[in-house]
């Protein structure tokens, strides 16, 4: 469990469906070595500890929790083992939903176009879950229905997912170009943009969505433009607990060298500022998108509008949440 921990930290296993899903095997692979009570709630709290935004971890972590603690002691691993199994395959099916409810919104855009120009922001696809993917899950779909898709893939500075995302759409056979980080707001200017479609690590109860960093900027430049803007999250990825996203979501501050590391010269090269010596740096790992900037939720029970706090009992009951 401490390796899964390690992975999860530096991102060997990234994206937040996926994490939680890892994480939930991590705390099987701990009650294969030690199945008592205390080392469930160390293993949790270890695991717990690795990424603060992305709450799917925590909601993995509660519930294999919740499970181990109410079963015997001698049943804890083989039921640890099912459980995992169980959240992974669960992962498999609402993404698979997240696709066919997120390609009706394409299918529309496809009936007065010839090409669909999505634009996505850092990696959503199923390199970051089980399978499908979130924000590329619709993109798949209508591919596979034979319509003619173009996805503007931003590099996502500084750890560069957009290249896990060019590769995908590669091996799927989707059209794509990558950008750097900046180029959306020109492309959107210029009308070269039809729908964006991003992930998320957590969605407060009210609609904000924590996304990569630069996600909220993708948001401004589609509201100026009258381009809609959706985020592909399943259930799981909404914290029912947060009302208001840009102040109550932690947001992770990472590790200065990504930002200082050259890694498309070396892993040993670091951008220095002459005579300055190592210079100071920031390094936020996401941030929070307004619900009144986004067009809808794409979840695997349906698309939904964002809705004020006063609307929150609505929206569970929609989804199907007591």
């Amino acid at each position: 469990s401490q390796e899964v921990a390690h992975c999860i930290i530096n991102m060997n296993v990234r994206g937040a469906p996926l994490i939680g899903v890892t994480a939930a095997y991590g705390m099987a692979m701990a009650m294969s070595e030690d199945s008592t009570r205390k080392n469930i709630r160390k293993t949790y709290q270890m695991l717990n500890d690795t990424r603060p935004t992305a709450i799917n971890l925590k909601f993995s972590l509660d519930r294999m929790r919740g499970i181990l603690e109410s079963t015997p002691e001698e049943n804890r691993s083989d039921r640890a083992w099912s459980e995992a199994d169980k959240i992974a395959e669960e992962d498999v099916e609402q993404n698979k939903l997240i696709g066919e409810n997120g390609v009706i919104l394409i299918e529309e855009i496809y009936k007065t176009k010839k090409t669909v120009n999505i634009l996505t922001h850092c990696n959503a696809g199923w390199l970051a879950t089980v399978d499908y993917g979130t924000a590329l899950s619709p993109i798949f779909q209508a591919h596979d229905k034979g319509i003619n898709i173009h996805v503007w893939v931003d590099e996502t500075r500084p750890r560069n997912q957009g290249l896990l995302t060019a590769w995908e759409l590669a091996s799927h056979g989707i059209q794509y170009s990558l950008i750097v980080d900046n180029a959306g707001g020109h492309l959107m200017q210029n009308q070269q943009v039809d729908m964006v479609i991003v992930g998320a690590d957590r969605v407060s109860a009210a609609g904000d969505v924590c996304n990569k960093i630069g996600t909220y900027l993708k948001a401004l430049s589609a509201r100026d433009n009258k381009i809609p803007f959706f985020a592909a999250v399943p259930t799981p990825t909404i914290d029912w607990k947060v009302i208001n996203g840009l102040k109550d979501i932690p947001i992770e501050e990472r590790d200065v060298n990504e930002v200082l590391m050259n890694t498309a010269l070396s892993r040993q090269n670091k951008y220095t500022l002459h005579g300055l010596g190592q210079p100071k740096v920031s390094n936020p790992g996401f941030d929070v998108t307004p619900a009144h900037l986004v067009s809808g939720l794409i979840t695997e029970k349906k698309i939904v509008q964002p809705v004020s706090i006063t609307s929150m009992k609505e929206l569970k009951k929609s989804l199907g949440k007591n």
